[in-house]
């Protein structure tokens, strides 16, 4: 996974169109928009406030489809079939004009592994601001990127897994999906 600085051409060309798709996965139907070959945003939905944010994603149609875009559509398979432990798709966080603080927190998540867990507190620590677990968590909830920034992974001290940008149902499907796969994993090595 990396983080380019921006998605779009140089200061004299014009902006590249994003492409939005919807594809299907066991967690609902995912909207996946990329500008050129760089994802700037995943939505997991359409539920709330997010069923608006769905209207701007079209299924693929088969002339639309280039090798790009199949790659695409087989690793978020292959991620959901247990086969992969990630995306390894580059991302942009700077079409998001996020603060400060949210991009620290998302390049923590970022970082914690496949089938692993970390607390709010503990990104809020790795960030630089231990005492903000809970704008940790409320950064996590509008996280642009579920799933190629993992916030998933990042669990309460307590009370069950925590919120989740899709809902608490599909963030306990993901985990047991991870744990599920490393399990196997072990048994097999």
């Amino acid at each position: 996974m990396s983080e380019p600085i921006s998605a779009g051409g140089s200061p004299t060309e014009p902006p590249v169109e994003p492409t939005r798709i919807r594809i299907p996965s066991p967690i609902g139907t995912l909207g996946i928009e990329l500008t050129g070959q760089v994802l700037t945003r995943v939505v997991i939905g359409p539920k709330g406030r997010v069923r608006n944010q769905f209207r701007d994603f079209a299924n693929l149609k088969p002339s639309e489809r280039t090798d790009f875009l199949d790659e695409v559509l087989g690793r978020f398979s292959e991620y959901f079939a247990g086969a992969r432990r990630g995306l390894d798709l580059e991302y942009d966080l700077q079409a998001t004009e996020l603060p400060s603080l949210a991009r620290r927190v998302l390049r923590q998540t970022a970082k914690v592994p496949y089938g692993r867990t970390r607390t709010y507190g503990q990104i809020a620590e790795a960030a630089g601001k231990p005492d903000a677990y809970r704008q940790v968590l409320s950064i996590l909830l509008v996280n642009p990127l579920p799933i190629i920034i993992p916030c998933h992974r990042v669990v309460t001290t307590k009370s069950g897994p925590g919120s989740y940008i899709a809902g608490e149902k599909k963030k306990i499907w993901l985990l047991r999906l991870e744990e599920r796969t490393r399990a196997l994993e072990d048994l097999d090595s």
